[in-house]
């Protein structure tokens, strides 16, 4: 059994892209996922799959049915528990000392970034938000909250020319944990 978690990009935003978290749960049953559970309204969704099959796999499952059943088109972004728990121990900012959780965010690439799109992000600065990219997740600390900084999802897309989704720190702790407990 393999647990994973979905994270749905831009569902429930102002009124756009409505999906019940009830139907969704009701979604990913009819898919065949077991011990199907959701967090909060945008989209994350916590899951066991009997076979192991490659993210991009589970990803492209589930957003054709969510746009077959709901008419609209959402990126998804899957990982696995295990990577949930490696991203969680590579926060470079999650490690200091009296950092502000609420100043934590992790928004999750879709795909690895290319050498080239990264070596020219990294020449640019954003005052005293900071952000690390390590692997297909890009670690963000901003000063003055997420909502005050330019490090955001859409950012990233657009420099790096891939879907992403972002959560705050106490999401992703708490999508930890409930693939962690036994549903």
């Amino acid at each position: 059994m393999i647990r994973y978690i979905s994270i749905l990009r831009g569902i429930n935003v102002g009124g756009n892209r409505k999906i019940l978290m009830a139907y969704l749960k009701s979604l990913f049953e009819k898919l065949e996922f077991s011990n199907v559970q959701t967090y909060i309204q945008s989209g994350n969704v916590i899951f066991d799959s009997e076979q192991k099959r490659s993210n991009a796999d589970v990803e492209q499952e589930i957003q054709q049915a969510i746009s077959k059943t709901f008419g609209f088109d959402v990126p998804v972004i899957v990982r696995t528990a295990e990577e949930i728990t490696v991203s969680i121990s590579n926060n470079p900012f999650w490690k200091g000392k009296d950092i502000d959780i609420d100043r934590l965010h992790l928004t999750f690439l879709k795909e690895l970034p290319s050498k080239e799109k990264l070596d020219k992000l990294k020449t640019l600065v954003f005052g005293s938000d900071r952000f690390e990219i390590i692997g297909k997740d890009a670690f963000i600390f901003c000063s003055a909250g997420y909502s005050d900084s330019k490090l955001t999802n859409q950012f990233f897309e657009n420099k790096l020319g891939i879907s992403a989704t972002t959560r705050n720190w106490k999401t992703v702790i708490k999508l930890h944990e409930l693939t962690l407990s036994n549903v």
